[in-house]
């Protein structure tokens, strides 16, 4: 019995030194803990003083000022457990190890959450803009976020695009553009005059106060196809009128080369009689 009582009183004996050899390396920490906070905070409001000086984007602002406050946090934490006298080797292999694990198992969302980083740092597009982009997204950009875009259809559908293959496709950004040109081919029988159908389109083009005289609008022979002549018109018009001149331009278009007997011929269609195997002679064609 007093042999285990030496004996607990021997480990309760080490213990109190190892606290009391403790004690300023815990002092040192807390002090650590008090001064980096300090920092950190010191740290966001410059940031965010520099952001609005040079008129950052607020989506921006809350992702780098988030990414910066947990690597600090991150780095301030291991330095004080250091002080203490934890070992922290183990612990960042550790962490190491599971951030690889979890990064193999997230390889999609970190893919858009690149994108989304080069999205909200180069500004190919912004909220409000129409575009449209190579992996067949297209629409106005009601919203911006990290992993994701969101866009409005022209059928009002909402779309959510991954910001991994956004980034990484052709964007068409239709917003920042003045003029747009639109376009569409017209077919006239063979025989029409050429020269005739062009003035007709010109003239209606050019009557229209939402067509740009400047560039002028064209209409040339783009194919002679087998059974009708293949004009293409091409005109252009300030951005925001793009939609109503494009449609109803064609329609105008259309009425008036009709209303100048204009119109295109049916396209032939052949027809072939196969006889019965009692009948004789070869097959009839006929045209209609």
């Amino acid at each position: 019995m007093e042999s285990n009582l030496n004996s607990l009183g021997t480990k309760f004996g080490r213990l109190t030194d190892i606290v009391i050899d403790s004690i300023p390396g815990i002092i040192g920490g807390i002090i650590l803990l008090i001064i980096g906070k300090y920092v950190i905070d010191l740290v966001n409001r410059l940031l965010h003083k520099r952001f609005e000086k040079r008129n950052v984007d607020p989506s921006i602002r809350a992702f780098i000022s988030s990414i910066v406050r947990i690597v600090m946090w991150v780095m301030l934490m291991l330095t004080v457990a250091s002080q203490i006298g934890i070992q922290t080797t183990s612990f960042i292999a550790a962490l190491s190890a599971f951030g690889l694990a979890v990064g193999m198992a997230l390889q999609g969302s970190l893919s858009n959450f690149a994108g989304g980083v080069l999205i909200l740092m180069f500004r190919p597009f912004e909220v409000g803009d129409y575009i449209s982009s190579a992996n067949g997204t297209a629409g106005t950009v009601e919203r911006i976020d990290i992993l994701y875009s969101t866009l409005i259809g022209d059928d009002g559908v909402r779309i959510f695009s991954p910001n991994g293959p956004l980034a990484n496709s052709v964007i068409k950004n239709y917003t920042k553009i003045v003029q747009r040109m639109f376009e569409y081919t017209v077919s006239i029988s063979y025989d029409k005059n050429i020269k005739d159908a062009k003035e007709i389109i010109l003239r209606v083009l050019r009557s229209n106060e939402n067509v740009l005289t400047t560039p002028e609008p064209t209409v040339f022979v783009k194919e002679l196809g087998n059974s009708a002549i293949v004009l293409t018109v091409r005109a252009w018009t300030k951005r925001e009128n793009y939609w109503p001149a494009r449609n109803s331009m064609q329609e105008k278009i259309m009425l008036e080369l009709e209303r100048n007997d204009m119109s295109v011929a049916p396209n032939p269609t052949q027809i072939s009689i196969v006889p019965n195997a009692n009948d004789q002679g070869s097959p009839a064609k006929a045209e209609v």
